[in-house]
Parts: structure tokens; C-alpha cells; sequence
């Protein structure tokens, strides 16, 4: 029963032997057999790979194109505007054994930290030659290359390539954004004022339009109306001669009949004068009759 004890143990641990030194290298990555830290094998077929078990140890890298944002960066351009800038970086791992040497045991995070500062450097670099206006311009797209490729040759020490650099952000720091705003504050509310002040001067000048042609028009209207008045009074007193001329008896008698009407209008009304007045010469022409004494009412 011993014997069996110890055959089975044996197969166990050939079996566990066998299965620590099988790995399988998937299409996606890169794989590096270490021993005692030393590379003794590199695999980038995908497929099943030996190693020797328990001495041998697999690292396993990805083999796809990566991202990585930049952290953001504070840049002083050629016409000393300053300007907060980061990036998008598309890197790849084209030379494994490098990218071990240069990396260590870190892995693609120390990669993507050395990288980030090899971009900000180039970043630094080339907009501090050029203006803030060129870097809005349609050059961005040849300066964004000019960085690539600055931080292409020192990230090939590191055995990745950079594939692609794009700046995602170009905006002012915020102190500056902040003075800009007030800036622009302040010169809307100017040119507000100024519109403002405009449109107060076209009122008054409108106002002051209408005012003088109310004036002019008045004027005119209380001219034509004098014209038109002293026409009818013209024709009136034409009328009133003219019947005159035809009859100045009836005409004075018209004229006492208003005169009776005018002067005895009311429930009321009072006249005093002597009895033998012209103003009763029609009305004691047919014999009414008046009560005596000095006055009559």
C-alpha cells in the first residue's frame, strides 16, 4: 500500500510538473519566459508554449495598440500666452526584450508614466516655439506630427512606438480665464452702454422730429382755419350787407328779434332802461303795452 502511496504522489507531481511548464500565448499579448530574472525565451505566435517548471516564470504583455491620456500641462508659447494643454497618446510594444530592459518589473504602468513624460517634454518643447495663434490654426495638425515624432525617438529606447499624438485640450489657466472673462465683460457692457447711448440719441431725434412737425402741422392747421374763418366771416358780412341793401327795415327788425332772444334768454332774466329805449322801438311799434313810471322791468 506504500508503494501505491508513493506512485500516486509521484504521478501527482509529474502531472503538476507537466501543467506548470505548459502556458498558452493568446493572440492579444506577447509573452517573455524569465529565469532568475533573465530572458531565455520570447513568443508572440499565438499558441502553447514549455517552460521549465518552478525555475521558469511567464510575463505576459499586451500586443494591441494602447491609450494613454497625459496628465495636463501648463505651457508658455513663443508670444508668452499661456496655455493648458494635454494629449492623447496611441503607443504599441514593438520591441519586447527593450521594453523589459527598460521597465523592469514595473510593467506597462511604469511604461505609461515614463511615456506621459516623454510626451510633455516634447509637448514643452515644440509649442514653446510656436504662437498660441498658430496652435489654433489649421497647423495644429503638423504640430501635433512635430510632437509624435520628438517623443517618438525617445520612447523607442523604451522599445514601443508611438503611434499617434492628438491634443484633446487647449484652454487658458483659469486665473486667465477668469481675467479674460472680465475682459469680455466688460467690453460687452461698454459697447452696451454705447448701443444704449445711441438709441437715446436716434429717440431724441425722432422725439424732437415729431415735436416740430406737431408744431408745423398745428401751426399750419390753426393758419388754414384763420384763412377759412375770415372767409366766412368775409361772406357773412357780404350776406348781411347784401340784405341790408335790399331791406334795412326788416334787417333791423331781424336783428332786434336775435337781440330780444340773446338778451332774454332764462327764466329769470332782468333788463332795466327807460321805457322809450331804442331797444323796445319794434316792440312799441305794435302798441305792447309797458307799465309806467320812471323804469320798467
Amino acid at each position: 500500500m506504500n508503494r501505491s502511496v508513493i506512485a500516486l504522489a509521484a504521478l501527482g507531481a509529474i502531472g503538476i510538473a507537466a501543467l506548470s511548464s505548459i502556458f498558452i500565448v493568446d493572440e492579444r499579448e506577447r509573452v517573455l519566459v524569465l529565469q532568475f530574472g533573465e530572458i531565455v525565451q520570447e513568443r508572440s505566435e499565438p499558441g502553447i508554449g514549455f517552460k521549465m517548471p518552478f525555475l521558469q516564470d511567464v510575463v505576459r504583455y499586451d500586443d494591441r495598440i494602447l491609450a494613454l491620456p497625459t496628465q495636463p500641462l501648463e505651457v508658455t508659447m513663443a508670444d508668452d500666452r499661456r496655455l493648458v494643454v494635454d494629449a492623447f497618446v496611441r503607443w504599441r510594444i514593438t520591441d519586447l526584450r527593450r521594453f523589459r530592459s527598460a521597465v523592469g518589473g514595473g510593467g506597462e504602468e511604469f511604461a505609461r508614466q515614463r511615456i506621459d513624460g516623454i510626451v510633455n517634454t516634447a509637448l514643452q518643447a515644440t509649442l514653446g516655439r510656436v504662437t498660441s495663434t498658430e496652435l489654433l490654426s489649421e497647423g495644429r495638425t503638423a504640430l501635433m506630427n512635430s510632437i509624435r515624432d520628438e517623443a517618438r525617438l525617445e520612447a523607442a529606447s523604451l522599445g514601443v512606438d508611438l503611434i499617434d499624438v492628438r491634443l484633446t485640450r487647449t484652454d487658458q489657466p483659469e486665473q486667465n480665464v477668469e481675467a479674460t472673462f472680465a475682459r469680455m465683460r466688460a467690453e460687452r457692457e461698454r459697447e452696451a452702454a454705447d448701443e444704449i447711448a445711441r438709441g437715446k440719441e436716434a429717440a431724441q431725434r425722432v422725439t424732437a422730429t415729431a415735436d416740430r412737425t406737431v408744431v408745423e402741422l398745428t401751426s399750419d392747421a390753426r393758419r388754414q382755419s384763420s384763412v377759412i374763418r375770415g372767409e366766412a366771416d368775409a361772406e357773412r358780412n357780404a350776406i348781411y350787407a347784401e340784405a341790408f341793401g335790399q331791406d334795412p327795415e326788416f334787417f333791423a327788425f331781424t336783428r332786434s328779434l336775435t337781440s330780444y332772444e340773446t338778451a332774454l334768454q332764462g327764466s329769470n332774466s332782468s333788463i332795466v332802461m327807460q321805457p322809450d329805449s331804442d331797444f323796445f322801438q319794434y316792440l312799441r311799434s305794435y302798441d305792447i303795452p309797458v307799465a309806467p313810471g320812471p323804469a320798467a322791468e
